[in-house]
Formats: structure tokens, sequence, C-alpha cells
């Protein structure tokens, strides 16, 4: 029987948490906030602010959203009644070991306890949990911002009951995500390691001057970004192998582009070449410093919304 899912704690309000806290919240959830940040009351009224157009123009209801959201004075309080708990701490293992044992320790029995993490598997902070707790713990690993961006990595530890595998795939079907099951644990997951491999050749590329951020980026957007938005790198390689489908590619275009893969550079990282990182910090800010963070994520925002819509509206064409 699906679980019902009415209330949800927030641990950590950055960046991602105050767009969960705002997803959440915009679907009906109560939502209770914790964060040892002073400013945290002004910070989730902000976010609020600023999510509620983007949800709305995702067709919900945002009406009476900032009543729905509570600030926590601690852990404790945040999850006392939740039914779900979404961690956003930082990218400790043992911080994450600490908080989750209070996690365990304070939420309801029921409670489905997910974490954020952007690389560290949950079987890395769960050790010491009893085996009933440990069962309820797996990964719940977003895309920034995850309120506009719907894929939801999801990945269970080594002592993750299927249940809460389950109920993990129903809550964030319930928010409108779209979550994937990870059934091996690995650092970074699937998205950040396939993120991290495009950007460790975008790097190189721009170091040995081939091309300037700027451009490299117009690159992406006018190509692999605008095919991946619609087909992801399996989909396109079949397409692109013509009615013989993946299996012409491979025999026909197969070791050209291998012959391309075992090329690919190394951007430099080392102490020794920190003359070449500066070079390419310094090229990317050239790029993008003369616009403040406020109006880069607006534009990247009203993109996104954008390119949602005309999936949504192609979707609803093909149904």
């Amino acid at each position: 029987m699906t679980r019902a899912f009415r209330s949800a704690a927030v641990i950590g309000a950055g960046t991602i948490g105050l767009s969960w806290t705002a997803l959440f919240a915009a679907h009906g959830l109560t939502v209770r906030v914790s964060d040892p940040r002073e400013d945290l009351a002004e910070a989730v009224t902000e976010a609020l602010e600023q999510y509620a157009p983007h949800l709305a123009a995702r067709g919900l209801d945002v009406t009476g959203i900032a009543d729905r959201v509570h600030i926590a004075a601690d852990v404790t309080e945040a999850v006392r009644d939740a039914d779900v708990v979404q961690e956003n701490g930082p990218e400790r293992a043992e911080f994450k070991k600490d908080l989750f044992a209070t996690l365990a320790r304070e939420a309801p029995a029921h409670a489905l306890l997910l974490s954020s993490s952007s690389a560290i598997p949950s079987t890395a902070f769960t050790g010491e949990l009893a085996d009933e707790d440990a069962a309820r713990v797996l990964i719940g690993h977003p895309f920034n911002p995850p309120h506009l961006v719907p894929l939801v990595e999801v990945v269970p530890g080594e002592r993750t009951g299927e249940d809460a595998v389950q109920a993990a795939l129903d809550f964030y079907t319930s928010v409108g995500r779209t979550p994937v099951v990870e059934r091996k644990e690995i650092p970074g997951f699937v998205g950040n390691r396939l993120q991290n491999a495009l950007s460790r050749e975008a790097a190189y590329l721009v170091q040995e001057g081939v091309v300037t951020p700027e451009d490299l980026d117009r690159v992406v957007i006018n190509s692999l970004g605008l095919r991946w938005a619609t087909v992801g790198p399996f989909l396109g390689a079949h397409l692109g192998g013509g009615p013989g489908g993946y299996r012409h590619l491979v025999e026909h275009i197969g070791r050209s582009m291998q012959r391309t893969g075992a090329g690919l550079g190394a951007p430099s990282q080392n102490t020794e070449q920190e003359e070449a990182q500066e070079r390419l910090i310094e090229a990317v800010e050239k790029a993008y410093g003369s616009s403040t963070y406020s109006e880069l994520t607006e534009t990247r925002d009203r993109r996104q919304l954008a390119v949602l819509a005309a999936l949504d509206s192609t979707e609803q064409e093909e149904n």
C-alpha cells in the first residue's frame, strides 16, 4: 500500500534545502526546516517568494505556500512528526553519520530518511545504525535546483529495505519528480559522474586554447544540450546509427570514436600547474563575471522552465 506523505522535515537550508522546501510546500506538505544559520527565517521567506512563480508556471497552486512552512528550533523539533526527512548537510561522512544517528533516534519509526548527498553513498554513514534504522535510509540526490530539475537519483545502501526504496519512488513521484533507482553504490552516483566526465574535457579544451569558455558553452547548448533534453546518450546514439541503430553506429563509427576517446585530456589540477588552473578560472570569470549570481540563475531558471514547458506540450500531443 502506498504511504501517505503529509509532513516533511528539511534538514539544512542551503540552496538545495530551500529549493526542496518550496517544492514540498507547493505540493501541499507541511514542511519544517532546520538549519543553524542565523538568517534562516529570512532565507526561507526569500526562497519561497523567488520560487513560487516557478512552481506556479509548472501548474502548481502556490496559494498559502508560506503558511505550510515552519521554522524549527532544532533538528529534533523538525523531525518530530515527519513522514519523510530530506537531509542537505555538508558532504562529510562523519557529519552525516552523527546527523543520521540523531534522525533515526528522533524521527518517527515510519519516517523515510533521505539524503541529498552528491557523492557519498549512504552505506558510508549508516554502519553504526541498527538494522531497522539503516533499512529506511537511502540517497535521494537531486540536481540543482530540485524544484525545477525533475531527476532524483534514488540509491539504496547495503541495508536499505525494498519497502523504503518503493516509498522513496512514491514520494518523489508525488512531488512531481522523476526518480531513477541506481542499484549499485558508487561515489558520485550516475549524474555527477557523467557531468564530471564532460566537465573535465571541457576544462582541458579551454586550458589547451582550443576554445573559450563561452564558446564551449555555445557548443553544448546548440548541440548536445539540445539533443540530450529530448533523448539521452544511448537513444541519441541509437538514432545516430540510422535504421541500423546502435549496432550500425558501433560497427561503423565505433573505432574512430574510440580513438577520439583515447585522446581525451585531463585538465591541470595538481599544485605544480596552479598557474594553468588560475588562467582557466580567470577565463570563466571574464566570460560570466559581469553578471551577478542572481542574474545568471534567473536566466537559467527561465530557460529551464521554457524547456520543461515545451517537453510537456510535446508529451501531451503524443498522448
